[in-house]
This record gives structure tokens, C-alpha cells and sequence, in this order.
């Protein structure tokens, strides 16, 4: 197994042998386009983790009876297509283990790697941003190329909550995609869109991707490329509690922890929500 400089998650207490779940950082921001700063977004969500109370009422389970463990951070490349072999490597190790990788970012690059690592059935996204550009700033691996590297290997893409892109991406997420902007996740309700989600998805493996940004940039700021009129936390916490069944890899990712707190403390509420959920169902 790689080894990576420590850092702690809460209650993430087990050995790497009797963990389920193995949580790693990747603190990159090397193709930002606007703010940089994610790269502190893993240090942040693990910070803020030990605010919060072991128990989870809502499953009635307790974190520290969860076998989590926290590998802690990535020692990034500054090239994007290196970092993604990384994490591809890291991730492959942790699924050819047995166990579920649960990645904190870091620019959203990062779930290029852990994509390929997992080898999904279906991979579903909230984010504000299509990210189907084929190239920009000189590189195919920017952030704003990671659901068009992911259509490279995953036929089947859902995109929940997006609302920025340029014309050839919206025409590509029609062809190619099953796209619920942010306006259509407010319309129909996110129970409605996620219904449809789930019948799609069936029983097949799921790889879930949570880009920060999806959520409305006026609660929760600390963003890299924020974008007002998005998804609120408790769109995307109902996200996580529907698909969490058939999820074989998770991250969150684009935390930029220059607010007071509040993308973190979201974030790290709901990697906890996806392992409750994913702990459950597999019982």
C-alpha cells in the first residue's frame, strides 16, 4: 500500500487491514481557472470533522463502530495528468483490497483517476459546471475536463445541479449525458430527479462524485469557481442517501476553506452521511 502523509479524519480509527472504507486527500489546485485554494480543502474537511458527535441518529450507528481508515494525503505531482495516474494508483489499490475509497479534494481533477481506478457502471456528478471541455489552459486533464475524460471509459454519465458551460458543452450533455440542471432539480423537486436516477442506475455500480460547487455558492462560498442559483446541502445530502446502496467509490472534492467554515463543515457532514448510508445498506 502507498504511503501517504498522515492525516485524520474523525473516528476514522481502524487499520488499513480491517478497514471497509479507506479515506485519502488530494490537495491540488494546479489548473484552477479562477480561485485557487482547494488545495487546502482536505486538511479542512478533516479539521472541521471532530465537531461533530460520533453518533448518527438517523441510522442509529456510531462512526467509531465503523471500520474507517484515513491514509491521509497524496504528495501531488504539479502536472494534472501525473496527479490523476496517482490517484488512479492509490485507489486501485484500495478497491483491489476490498475496501471503498473515499477521496477529499483537491480540484476536481483528482476523480479522473479514482474514475479509473473503480471502473464504474455509471458515474453520477453534482457540480455547476458540465466540464466537458475537451481542453483547457493547454491540458485535457484540467478541472474543467473531467466529465469528458470520464466519458472516455463510463458510457452512462449523470449530471445533477450543473448551470454554467458553454454552448458545445450543453449540446454535448444532451447527446451524451443525463443532464438535471440546478433549475431542474428546483422545479420538479430533487426526490422527482432522483427517482428517475435511481431507475436508471438500477443495481449497477456507481461511482459519485460531489463537486462543491453544485451547491449554491450564497451558502456555502468557499469555492474555487462559484456559481449563485445552485442545489442547497440538503439537495445534495438526499443525493447521497439514494445512491450510497450501489456506490463503489466517493469523493467530494473543490472545497476552498476561505469562508468561515461552512463548505468544510458541509462536506465533511456528508462523507459521513455517505459512509452511514453505505454501511447500513451493506448490513
Amino acid at each position: 500500500m502507498h504511503e501517504l502523509a498522515h492525516l485524520h479524519f474523525a473516528d476514522a480509527d481502524a487499520s488499513y487491514e480491517d478497514a471497509r472504507y479507506a479515506v485519502f486527500g488530494v490537495p491540488y489546485d494546479g489548473t484552477t481557472s479562477f480561485r485557487p485554494g482547494t488545495r487546502f480543502g482536505p486538511r479542512a474537511i478533516r479539521e472541521v470533522s471532530f465537531n461533530f458527535e460520533s453518533y448518527d441518529p438517523t441510522t442509529k450507528i456510531d462512526f467509531s463502530e465503523v471500520p474507517i481508515t484515513d491514509l491521509g494525503d497524496l504528495a501531488v505531482s504539479r502536472l494534472p495528468e501525473e496527479v490523476a495516474r496517482q490517484v488512479t494508483d492509490v485507489a486501485g489499490d484500495i478497491v483491489r483490497d476490498g475496501k471503498v475509497p473515499v477521496m477529499l479534494g483537491g480540484e476536481h481533477t483528482a476523480t479522473i483517476g479514482a474514475v479509473r481506478a473503480v471502473r464504474p457502471d455509471v458515474y453520477v456528478v453534482c457540480d455547476a459546471h458540465l466540464d466537458l471541455r475537451d481542453e483547457l489552459d493547454g491540458t485535457p486533464y484540467s478541472h474543467g475536463c473531467v466529465t469528458r475524460r470520464v466519458l472516455d471509459t463510463v458510457e452512462d454519465v449523470v449530471v445533477i445541479g450543473a448551470r454554467s458551460g458553454d454552448r458545445e458543452q450543453f449540446e454535448i450533455a444532451a447527446e451524451r449525458t443525463r443532464l438535471y440542471t440546478a433549475d431542474a432539480v428546483r422545479e420538479r423537486g430533487i426526490g422527482a430527479v432522483l427517482r428517475e436516477v435511481r431507475e436508471c442506475i438500477g443495481e449497477r455500480r456507481v461511482y459519485l462524485s460531489i463537486d462543491a460547487d453544485a451547491i449554491d455558492c450564497c451558502l456555502t462560498p468557499g469555492l474555487g469557481t462559484p456559481e449563485p442559483f445552485g442545489m442547497t446541502p440538503l439537495d445534495i445530502r438526499e443525493v447521497v442517501r439514494a445512491l450510497a446502496p450501489e456506490v463503489a467509490g466517493f469523493d467530494y472534492v473543490e472545497v476552498a476553506p476561505f469562508d468561515t467554515g461552512q463548505t468544510a463543515a458541509v462536506a465533511a457532514q456528508i462523507v459521513r452521511e455517505f459512509i452511514a448510508r453505505h454501511w447500513v445498506a451493506g448490513r
